[in-house]
């Protein structure tokens, strides 16, 4: 089921869902199913996997490195069917510009249609971890706008190369990013929300959020959507901090702000298991909030881990 008939069908209940991160190559699956059975109670319609992208490592060959492109987290179309199946809920894949070929990203998009996926999470991607900026891949998308135009061709039946008769169209609905904070690389939150207008005009027919952990930022954000002509529902992105080193980590990754109180609690805290508890606590606050507000899905970010996501739905939901 698409995410859209999910919200139409809640009838305005908050639902819940979260995200996770396939695992490593050479790990077993069975540690991300520990993580998701214990979710599984607050019945998430929908289940996010996200795609990593490509990386370089080097191999000592005789005293000299050779320079290698691997991806560390494959799997994610796989891991999708197979949430399907054991838990019988709707599995998101992630589909990235970054490290994908168009080519590639059809193949990926005829693969999830093949398996009966009704969504996409269609996104640029960061830059490699070798890059200052995000570069194209040759062959691929430039921005998440003209990869949200090639699923939206795809539903109508258009293909790179091929002109194929058929009454077997996907019919993909489909996610994009928003950022109650500007994109780190946009230079106003006004020309951020624009490039979000050309993504939902392109076929987007919902956003998740970014994180944030001042819901009033997500509500202006909102509000100024709205006020150029965005429609579709938007949903907000929660992670819970969980150590100590998350105050300077989440600023400096994802370019956003701490609140001042948040941060003064954080800094109070002698372990990470009450960084944990004080990351728990105000996840909570902001999900009853949002929740009152009347926000279609509230989404957690679990980057697989599910004990505090456990303890925020358990109090909210």
């Amino acid at each position: 089921m698409k995410v859209t008939d999910h919200i139409g069908k809640a009838k305005g209940e908050t639902l819940f869902s979260f995200e996770i991160i396939p695992p490593q190559k050479g790990k077993s699956i069975k540690e991300l199913y520990d993580n998701i059975d214990p979710l599984m109670e607050f019945k998430p319609p929908f289940i996010d996997v996200t795609t990593s992208r490509e990386e370089y490592i080097y191999l000592d060959k005789g005293g000299l490195l050779d320079k290698k492109l691997t991806r560390m987290r494959p799997g994610t179309v796989g891991i999708c069917a197979s949430i399907k199946h054991k838990y019988n809920v709707d599995a998101i894949p992630h589909v990235l510009c970054g490290g994908f070929t168009k080519e590639e990203t059809e193949y990926m998009l005829v693969d999830c249609h093949y398996l009966g996926i009704d969504n996409v999470m269609a996104l640029r991607g960061d830059a490699m971890k070798e890059e200052r900026y995000f570069e194209p891949t040759i062959g691929g998308h430039a921005f998440a706008t003209e990869l949200v135009s090639q699923i939206a061709d795809l539903n109508k039946g258009k293909y790179l190369h091929d002109v194929i008769e058929t009454d077997n169209y996907s019919n993909f609905c489909i996610g994009v990013a928003g950022y109650p904070e500007k994109h780190m690389e946009a230079p106003s939150l006004q020309s951020d929300l624009r490039r979000l207008k050309e993504k939902v005009d392109a076929g987007a027919h919902y956003v998740v959020t970014q994180m944030f952990f001042d819901n009033n930022r997500f509500f202006e954000f909102v509000e100024k959507a709205r006020e150029i002509g965005i429609t579709v529902p938007i949903i907000p992105g929660i992670k819970p901090i969980a150590v100590k080193k998350h105050l300077q980590l989440l600023p400096q990754v994802f370019k956003i702000d701490l609140p001042e109180i948040l941060v003064h609690e954080v800094e109070k805290c002698k372990t990470n298991s009450e960084v944990r508890q004080v990351g728990v606590e105000w996840a909570i606050k902001q999900s009853k909030e949002l929740k009152e507000a009347g926000v279609p899905v509230l989404h957690y970010y679990s980057m697989g881990k599910s004990e505090n996501i456990r303890s925020i739905a358990q109090a909210v939901f």
